[in-house]
């Protein structure tokens, strides 16, 4: 699956979108696997209330299933204006 960072997750982690293969299960697995890589994925998914996900171009939680998902983008809350 495809996995997309915006913002400063996309800097910390310092890749704009990259190939996963995964049996996670959940968003929250992945996120576990990612972190595990080494230190500046550990350091981009270092606090959860600061990230927001979304599977296939939808806004979900944390705890929404991987099985089919295609794309999965992690970025900061965005702010009106």
């Amino acid at each position: 699956m495809d996995v997309v960072y915006f913002a400063w997750v996309r800097e910390r982690i310092g890749l704009p979108k990259e190939q996963v293969s995964t049996e996670a299960a959940t968003v929250s697995d992945l996120v576990a696997e990612l972190a595990a890589r080494e230190e500046r994925y550990a350091a981009a998914f270092a606090d959860l209330s600061a990230i927001r996900v979304a599977v296939d171009q939808e806004l979900t939680g944390f705890d929404h299933p991987l099985a089919g998902a295609r794309e999965v983008a992690f970025f900061p809350p965005m702010t009106g204006g």
